[in-house]
């Protein structure tokens, strides 16, 4: 259903708040808690197996994590994220987490009530964002403990769960459950508008600050928001002074069919919206086909409703990353054969297989133990001093799967024994040419093309966040303002230690989108922003103790 008109937004002034998140996943909800009055101290029962972060911790020990100064607390360390907060709130979580480890936290954590921001989380679900939409049955990446947020252990919620010695990883259910119940516990719950989406978010500026500026600009608007006028003109103002107020308007989805406006003001917008809103494309001929998908429960859900089986045509997955593994996984264990594509060569230390320990991961090894083994070696293609143009693929080519490879278990690399699937095949170094309605896609590899029949296609190569509700879909953000926003080539460009974007003060970004794509590592995001906005708050007694209200 369309959004209703503008004109039956209701007329009454809307609220101003001191900020408004926007995203309900971990990093939202981390960012809540820290927000609400939850104090991060040294617990001085503690040890930290760093002696030199030990030091400096217990030089203020007195005051709050968030009080003190984050540059010199995090000078030095190294961890798995570019940001060093991010390092330096896991280390002090999970001290040697990297070492195989699992040491006490030694932060302990007070509550102040006189020290809340008010504030306001929008998210598009329930609490835990992405991970409500995630396959069940996969096991997480990170170990389950890696999962946790501030304040509840992660075992104490799922029964303290442990498949097996050597692996404490879960599943999406129980990770969703986790942060819906971290929510309700923690009496986060008054500040989360559940099933909102927000479609505008732009920057207004107070009036006396516009002096100077040439009458008959373009795009000016004058909004009262009960705190003095504020002008939007298009351009930058200063922050620190409250000097910039964000308008962000959007709908909430009150039942299936009905949608309800609403509009906000806010001196601080923090963008915490993951970046899984939009899968990344081939541009190839054909993607849009109805059976070319982007997501991995299309194919559980065809699985799950009887439309693929052992006599299906192959499922083609295109990528070399973990959604794609789970792709092959998900297919092979239900006796439905794979054609597995992907760009780079089977040794590009760049796999993400590489850097993952095989006592943990195990079905992700053999994953790659089947991309390196059960590879293309014979098929019907053309050379390249004959290639047909991709746009038609004639009746004449071959539209069969290749010749299984003749592999014993025992042959693959390494001399691990795994069961080797039969009905799976990899094309190591090549690409999707076109798709065809006829069910059909053409491959290239080296100086030839391959054409075969399918029943389904699965383009399992990235996502990307989907920021249309900013400027320019905030692409001028990024570190590189000349390309789109992506995690891991292009994040959006912020100060390292405080996390608000170099280009819009008050404007402030945490997790995938500043390249932290582990939740283990964005809760740094979390520390560095509560940081910034109580010190700057403080100054203003923006402060307040009697917890927050119903805006929406």
């Amino acid at each position: 259903m369309p959004l209703l008109e503008e004109t039956t937004l209701p007329q009454e002034q809307p609220p101003t708040l001191p900020v408004v998140i926007i995203g309900n996943g971990p990093s939202g909800i981390c960012l809540s808690y820290l927000l609400s009055g939850y104090k991060p101290y040294l617990d001085t029962a503690t040890v930290h197996p760093n002696s030199i972060l030990y030091r400096k911790l217990q030089e203020a020990k007195h005051l709050p994590i968030t009080e003190q100064d984050l540059e010199y607390l995090s000078e030095g360390l190294e961890g798995r994220s570019r940001n060093p907060v991010a390092v330096l709130f896991d280390t002090l979580l999970h001290p040697n987490a990297d070492f195989g480890y699992e040491f006490p936290s030694v932060l302990k954590w007070r509550t102040d009530k006189y020290q809340q921001i008010q504030h306001l989380v929008l998210g598009k679900g329930t609490p835990g964002g992405a991970w409500h939409a995630m396959e069940g049955s996969m096991l997480t990446v990170s170990l389950g403990i890696w999962m946790e947020l501030p304040g509840v252990n992660y075992r104490d919620l799922t029964n303290g769960k442990r498949r097996d010695v050597t692996s404490d990883r879960a599943t999406p259910e129980e990770i969703s459950s986790y942060y819906k119940d971290y929510v309700k516990l923690k009496g986060l719950h008054k500040n989360f508008a559940d099933n909102t989406y927000v479609t505008s978010v732009q920057k207004l500026c107070r009036g006396h600050e516009l002096e100077g500026l040439q009458n008959g600009q373009e795009d000016q608007r004058v909004v009262d928001s009960g705190n003095g006028r504020f002008e939007d003109n298009g351009k930058g103002c200063e922050n620190n002074g409250g000097g910039t107020l964000w308008e962000v308007r959007g709908y909430r989805q009150v039942q299936s069919d009905t949608h309800v406006p609403f509009s906000l003001f806010a001196e601080n917008v923090v963008l915490a919206t993951g970046a899984s809103d939009s899968p990344v494309r081939l541009a190839v001929e054909g993607e849009d086909l109805p059976f070319v998908f982007h997501s991995i429960s299309d194919l559980c859900l065809a699985v799950s409703q009887g439309k693929l089986d052992v006599n299906s045509d192959p499922v083609l997955v295109v990528g070399a990353g973990l959604s794609a593994a789970d792709a092959v996984l998900c297919a092979c264990n239900s006796n439905i054969r794979v054609l597995h594509v992907f760009r780079k060569n089977i040794d590009n230390p760049d796999l993400i297989f590489k850097q993952l320990p095989k006592t943990l991961y195990p079905e992700y090894h053999k994953v790659y133990n089947m991309m390196s083994s059960q590879t293309c070696t014979h098929v019907a293609s053309w050379p390249s001093s004959n290639r047909p143009q991709a746009v038609s693929i004639a009746s004449s080519v071959c539209a069969k799967m290749c010749p299984k490879p003749q592999l014993s278990a025992g042959s693959i690399a390494g001399g691990s024994s795994i069961s080797l699937f039969p009905d799976y095949t990899s094309f190591p170094e090549h690409c999707v040419v076109s798709f065809q309605s006829d069910m059909k896609c053409l491959l290239q590899g080296d100086n030839s093309l391959k054409a075969f029949k399918i029943s389904m296609a699965l383009v399992l190569i990235g996502t990307n966040p989907n920021l249309f509700f900013l400027k320019d879909q905030g692409q001028y953000l990024g570190q590189d303002p000349t390309r789109p926003i992506f995690c891991k080539q292009n994040p959006i460009d912020i100060n390292p230690y405080t996390f608000e974007c170099t280009k819009e003060p008050g404007l402030f970004a945490m997790g995938p989108l500043v390249g932290d794509n582990f939740v283990r590592f964005l809760k740094g995001g979390a520390l560095g922003i509560a940081s910034c906005l109580l010190k700057r708050l403080k100054k203003r007694e923006k402060l307040i103790s009697n917890g927050g209200k119903n805006f929406i």
